[in-house]
């Protein structure tokens, strides 16, 4: 049915939080009228009782542990001394006492405050201020551990359904571009389930433009940051027109410093170190590291500016390359100025020209034998060696120098870079 929006989630039963109530165990107990008599017959009838709550008008009062009660009323003459007297004798004055509402969140605070006892010989559960059951340490241990694996579950469902959006965002720029670059490759790959990486490509009647940006962080957060860049980016495209990456940049840096609250000078704290969200004070420092570049059909001259970002040029018959480094100043920041400017370069292009431009996490990946950093260098020579090769190619043999010099280490950071040979 047109015009419905259906909640992805909303099929899914929701997962009710046990409580307290949901552990207790129905166990005998005894009175404060009984005698030590009385406890040694309910344990012996009931073997597997490993502690015994103590009642006084209906009101826990105590816990005598099986095996601490038979140790003492094993000793020579307990038994003529303590048979007839009341069972209060052996019994834990102070066990841990929980109300059934109470939810396994809080009780397993309780319980760990408590100490070891609590989860050894467990804890008494009421309701009303009147018995009900005992819970066990253990049992209390497989719930949390089990609303743990749900709750994993959730989020990772959710994640999931982040991941399809976050492609979906992506994807028309990387139809774009395989119709519009023969020769060209693009690798995206999220360290975690969604990234902090993004990409932009449009094209144009007098040519394309490109991006490649680093967000704060990776994973779920990253992501967030991608959704926010990635928006002001395309408004930017829509307001400016694409043939001015510094000026792209700083409309984006500005964007970000507003949305955010991110003003120089305006990181406060509050008087309990909590960092302050409003007032004027910002609660964040985010933003991102990217490569803007406009490639004009005509003059087959490439524009670039950078934030943190540099490219890779390597011309026919050029046997080294050449590095082409943006500004030292990331966008969005805290302590990036509000209007600072972005200067472009031009790079000429020729049949054959190839252009690299990588996100850092291909460069700052540990690895190797002395466990350092993938660097620039030997990424201009996994380029170099492969120069002849289409891009794809090119690409997948830096991905497998890579992935060599990374191998056991754990992956550090989201993998996001971008070739492309000039015709």
């Amino acid at each position: 049915m047109s015009g419905v929006l259906v909640d992805p989630f909303a099929a899914r039963p929701r997962f009710r939080q046990p409580c307290a109530e949901d552990l207790a165990v129905a166990t005998p107990s005894v009175t404060t009228d009984q005698t030590n008599q009385d406890v040694l017959e309910v344990f012996a009838v009931h073997r597997d009782l490993a502690c015994l709550p103590v009642t006084e008008a209906d009101r826990p009062i105590g816990l005598i542990n099986r095996s601490i009660f038979l140790s003492q009323m094993s000793k020579p003459y307990h038994r003529e001394l303590y048979n007839r007297k009341s069972c209060i004798a052996f019994m834990d004055k102070e066990p841990l006492v929980v109300d059934a509402a109470m939810s396994i969140d809080a009780l397993t605070f309780r319980a760990v405050e408590y100490g070891e006892k609590a989860l050894a010989d467990g804890f008494i559960i009421a309701r009303d201020g009147k018995f009900i059951g005992l819970g066990q340490g253990l049992q209390l241990m497989r719930v949390v551990a089990d609303m743990q694996a749900e709750r994993n579950r959730q989020i990772m469902h959710s994640i999931d359904y982040a991941s399809t959006i976050q492609r979906a965002m992506l994807r028309t720029s990387r139809e774009t571009l395989a119709a519009t670059l023969p020769d060209a490759a693009l690798v995206w790959e999220p360290r975690d389930v969604v990234g902090g990486d993004f990409y932009h490509f449009a094209a144009f009647e007098d040519g394309w433009f490109a991006a490649l940006a680093d967000c704060t962080g990776h994973g779920v957060p990253g992501a967030f940051m991608t959704l926010i860049a990635s928006s002001l980016l395309t408004q930017a495209i829509e307001q400016q027109g694409p043939r001015d990456p510094g000026a792209l940049l700083m409309a984006v840096n500005r964007g970000i410093k507003q949305m955010l609250g991110q003003m120089p000078g305006q990181m406060g704290s509050q008087p309990d170190g909590q960092l302050e969200g409003h007032g004027g004070a910002s609660a964040s420092d985010d933003g991102m590291d990217a490569a803007f570049f406009w490639f004009d059909n005509a003059t087959r001259q490439l524009t670039f500016a950078g934030a943190k970002s540099a490219l890779f040029v390597l011309q026919p018959g050029d046997a080294e390359g050449e590095m082409l480094n943006g500004a030292r100043m990331g966008v969005g920041y805290v302590d990036t100025d509000m209007d600072f400017a972005w200067q472009n370069s031009t790079v000429p292009t020729r049949t054959g020209t190839l252009v690299f431009v990588t996100t850092d996490g291909l460069i700052d990946q540990i690895g190797g034998p002395k466990e350092i950093a993938f660097g620039k260098r030997r990424m201009r020579e996994a380029i170099r060696a492969s120069r002849d090769a289409p891009a794809v190619q090119i690409s997948q043999a830096v991905l497998e120098v890579h992935r060599a010099w990374q191998g056991p280490h754990r992956r550090r950071d989201d993998l996001t870079f971008f070739c492309f040979r000039a015709r």
